[in-house]
Parts: structure tokens; C-alpha cells; sequence
């Protein structure tokens, strides 16, 4: 298992760093091994480390694609209580990741209500920057890791200064840093059962191209995966 930080072709070998490897999951198929670094890293590491404690609020935006299904579980297994926001068709999806609280984002606002937490990951919608803070906690986080173009933009230019200016943090986090340390906590956790990919379909190499129209639709639950 194993993740490398350039743009590569689908191919059935390639080459990696020994520095960026980790031995496959003893509990996981190929496939599923192979779903997992990109999504689960950038998962991880947009959990800020040394912040996160059992017993937060974490709300997770965008809960059913590859990265946001991962970080439902992730911050689950830190003992946070999660809060998943997706659409009606993937509620059931994010009570089975172990989400405590679903929001379907077609019927209900979550940046309107009263509710407040620790831990906002953006990682797919949009809602304006001001409205993340509205819903963080005094000493919140926000962490912008996709979404709409206005979403990403509005962290970049209005995230610093709400973060100079008051105790709420709302940052952009970019392609996560591939490393060995952050991928071996990642295979602990699949092999004591704490996360698994959520694969919503498998696809042979020679259809790669349908794959790839497929993710671009926006609408996979989970991860798609390529076999060889």
C-alpha cells in the first residue's frame, strides 16, 4: 500500500520511495488497499493532530465521497461524535460508517441551526466562509479541503484574516503530504476494524475511461476502483 505525490497514469506496476510505503492491510483485498492512501491521508491529516480529542463535535461536509467517508470513521475512532452531511440516498450509508447525526443538506441548512462544533472538514458543497464560522464553537476549527471554486476561494482570502482576528480557525488544506507515518496509522486502523473503504463499484482496467466519467459526476458513494 502505497501513495505517490505526482499525476500518474493507470498502470498495472509503478515505482515508489520505500519512505512512502506500507505493507497491505492483512484484513483488505487489493482493490480496497489500493482506495485507500490518497482519500484516507488527506482525511487524516485534515484532522488537526494534537487537536482533535475524544468527546468534540465533528461535522464532516461532502460525508459520502471517498475522502468524507473516511473522515466520518477516522475522527470516530478519536472518539469524536460525529455529525455527517450528505444527501437523503447516503444517510443510511453515513449511520453505517458510524456517524451519531446525519443532515440531509436538500432539506436543511446545517450553518442555520444552533448547533455548534469543534471540528468543521469541508470537503465537498459550498457555504459561505462566514457561515462556517456561525457554526463553530468559540474556539473552533474549519478545515477547507474541496468543494465549490468559491468555497476554496473565500478560505484562501478570508480564512487567515477570521483566524487573526478571532479564537475560530478556518483554513485551506491543499493535496496532502504523502508520508509513511501517516500510512501505517492508516493500515492499524483498517486492520482493528475502526475504518474500511467504502467502494461503491469496481471497475476493470480496460474500463478506466468509464470510471473516470463516473467520479467527474460527483455522485459516488465511496471510492471507485480500478482492478487490474
Amino acid at each position: 500500500m502505497g501513495k505517490r505525490s505526482g499525476l500518474e497514469p493507470f498502470a498495472e506496476y509503478a515505482c515508489a520511495g520505500a519512505d512512502l510505503l506500507a505493507l497491505k492491510p492483512a484484513n483488505a483485498t487489493f482493490e480496497e488497499s489500493a482506495a485507500v492512501p490518497l482519500a484516507a491521508i488527506t482525511a487524516l491529516q485534515g484532522l488537526p493532530k494534537g487537536q482533535i480529542r475524544p468527546g468534540q463535535r465533528v461535522l464532516v461536509n461532502g460525508a459520502s465521497g471517498g475522502v468524507g467517508s473516511f473522515a466520518v470513521q477516522i475522527a470516530k475512532s478519536f472518539g469524536t461524535e460525529v455529525t455527517a452531511v450528505c444527501s437523503r440516498q447516503n444517510l443510511d450509508n453515513a449511520r453505517s460508517m458510524g456517524a451519531d447525526h446525519v443532515i440531509d443538506y436538500t432539506q436543511e441548512d446545517f450553518t442555520r441551526n444552533r448547533l455548534r462544533y469543534d471540528l468543521i472538514l469541508a470537503v465537498n458543497g459550498h457555504h459561505p466562509i462566514l457561515g462556517y464560522r456561525r457554526t463553530l464553537n468559540s474556539t473552533g476549527i474549519c478545515v477547507v479541503l474541496g468543494g465549490s471554486v468559491a468555497q476554496i476561494v473565500q478560505s484562501l482570502l478570508f480564512g487567515p484574516l477570521i483566524s487573526r482576528t478571532g479564537s475560530r480557525k478556518i483554513g485551506f488544506m491543499g493535496i496532502a503530504k504523502p508520508n509513511q507515518k501517516d500510512l501505517l496509522l492508516i493500515k492499524d486502523l483498517l486492520e482493528a476494524g475502526s475504518i474500511k473503504p467504502m467502494i461503491d463499484r469496481l471497475y476493470p482496467l480496460s474500463d478506466t475511461a468509464e470510471a473516470i466519467l463516473a467520479l467527474e459526476e460527483g455522485h459516488a458513494r465511496g471510492k471507485l476502483a480500478i482492478a487490474g
